[in-house]
């Protein structure tokens, strides 16, 4: 006796047969990691020099060191470490970042669908007048009912792979999203340092710039005694009455760079402006990391989210290649139906109601216009995009490393000279106050002194900021330590 074929076993049989084929386009290879042995011309001094003051301790580059997870935490600042823990719950960049990895990592299990057939049931009732006159015979009608439940399968089989392609393409671009929140991670951690870091430099620099005015406010006292003892000038008076002005001038545009400085960090925590924060910086308060890691260059396309990004969409532009050649490839689509008819709802299923149908299709794109080939071209050329926007991500992520270790050895060197300046602006002040009041110097020789214990005085708090801020740019440059972190990938996944 001879048996029938049933739908299943035909789509299984189809799967064994065709499902197993290679795929198409080019099978996508991590790029090796650049052949250099350092981020400069010259190996890094193993410590940057010191000075005695606030944030001016020798730093020491230790080589493979690792970076941990919560590397603010290294200025041992409680109110810092809150701040940046209020930011990674509250900022809404970072929680749209979390939002476009979710989307991508659903659209990639959709996409993943593609492998398995299409299984759709339908049903329908229909009320219906037969007219004889449709066929010639107007003397013969009749009203009828039609009840009509069916299950349908349809299976695309992916010979030449075009759909593993396709999938591949969407995982690609899953990843890719999850490296770009983890950037996102990053850069909203290292700017909530760094304006921490500015405030706090911005509030010295307030502090500094009230105790100028104070002491130049006393000494137009001492000129104005001196005038009216005829030991000054007129025009000693008024070059005073200057200066102070000048220093008071000094105060407001400080004053709003620090107001903007707090909307800044009150705006990272996702607030608004009138909810301003309640944690205040100090320098003095911070303590710079003295310990920082120098990761292996080979190990930095590893460590940077944002070359791991770029190289996930370099992945994602190789499928599509794949992709666009079996567009142009045969398609074979494998089709099974079952159905049952019945002119009453009770009759469906019963015997005699039954029916199937079972093929197979095969379609040859033969003329498009040559949009296939194009297709084809352009995705080719989009991978040979991709692979030089990695290769210039790799660049561009060595040179960001050099600069910060440039910018940390210049900044220990700067603040030692600075500190020297300050202190001998200051030692010369106040031996040029004594001077001007016993009559030894002219006013104007007192009048440099105290420019220069000025611009000397803000210079060593700026310094004194940049070491932290620069620090901080290092962890950020070497990856930020995400591969020790299991809080933030996990709950986006």
């Amino acid at each position: 006796m001879r048996r029938s074929i049933r739908p299943s076993a035909a789509l299984a049989v189809a799967t064994l047969l065709f499902g197993s084929g290679c795929a198409v386009g080019p099978d996508f290879e991590r790029p090796a990691a650049p052949d250099v042995k350092g981020y400069t011309a010259e190996p890094p001094k193993e410590a940057t020099s010191s000075a005695d003051v606030a944030g001016g301790g020798a730093q020491r580059f230790v080589g493979g060191k690792d970076i941990p997870g919560q590397w603010w935490q290294l200025f041992r600042s409680p109110a810092l470490d809150g701040l940046v823990r209020q930011a990674l719950d509250n900022n809404p960049d970072l929680q749209a970042a979390q939002a476009a990895l979710r989307q991508a990592q659903q659209l990639s299990a959709a996409q993943g669908g593609a492998l398995f057939p299409a299984v759709d049931a339908g049903f329908s009732e229909t009320r219906q007048k037969f007219a004889g006159a449709q066929f010639g015979q107007p003397a013969l009608s009749s009203i009828f009912s039609l009840a009509n439940a069916s299950v349908g399968v349809s299976y695309v089989v992916d010979v030449f792979g075009g759909t593993r392609r396709a999938i591949e393409s969407a995982e690609a671009q899953a990843e890719m999203q999850r490296y770009q929140l983890e950037a996102s991670y990053l850069s909203l951690t290292a700017n909530v340092v760094t304006a921490a870091v500015q405030e706090a430099s911005l509030r010295a620099q307030v502090a500094a710039t009230r105790d100028i005015i104070e002491l130049e406010t006393t000494q137009l006292d001492v000129v104005r005694r001196q005038f009216e003892v005829g030991g000054a000038s007129k025009a000693d008076v008024l070059a005073q009455e200057a200066t102070l002005a000048q220093a008071r001038a000094n105060l407001p545009p400080l004053e709003k760079m620090l107001a903007q400085q707090r909307n800044m960090l009150t705006a990272l925590v996702g607030r608004f402006p009138s909810q301003e924060i309640a944690e205040k910086f100090d320098l003095e308060k911070l303590e710079l990391p003295l310990e920082l890691p120098l990761s292996l260059p080979s190990q930095l396309v590893e460590q940077r989210p944002d070359i791991r990004a770029a190289e996930a969409q370099l992945h994602q532009a190789s499928a599509e290649v794949g992709v666009a050649i079996a567009n142009r490839l045969p398609s074979i689509t494998l089709n099974a139906n079952a159905a049952s008819y019945a002119n009453k709802m009770s009759d469906l299923f019963s015997a005699g109601t039954g029916a199937w149908a079972i093929g197979a299709g095969v379609t040859q794109p033969i003329f498009r216009g040559g949009a296939l080939m194009h297709e084809q071209d352009a995705a080719e050329a989009a991978l040979d995009m991709a692979a030089a926007q990695y290769r210039s991500t790799v660049i561009s992520a060595f040179r960001n490393v050099a600069d910060t270790l440039r910018a940390l050895q210049s900044d220990a060197d700067a603040l030692k000279e600075q500190l020297a300046a300050e202190t001998a602006a200051s030692d010369s002040l106040g031996l040029a106050r004594q001077q001007y009041s016993a009559g030894a110097i002219s006013y104007l020789t007192l009048l440099n002194a105290e420019r220069t214990y000025e611009q000397t005085r803000i210079g060593l708090i700026q310094a004194q900021a940049l070491r932290f801020a620069d620090t901080a740019a290092l962890f950020q440059a070497l990856g930020g330590g995400w591969w020790n972190r299991n809080d933030l990938a996990k709950s986006a996944t």
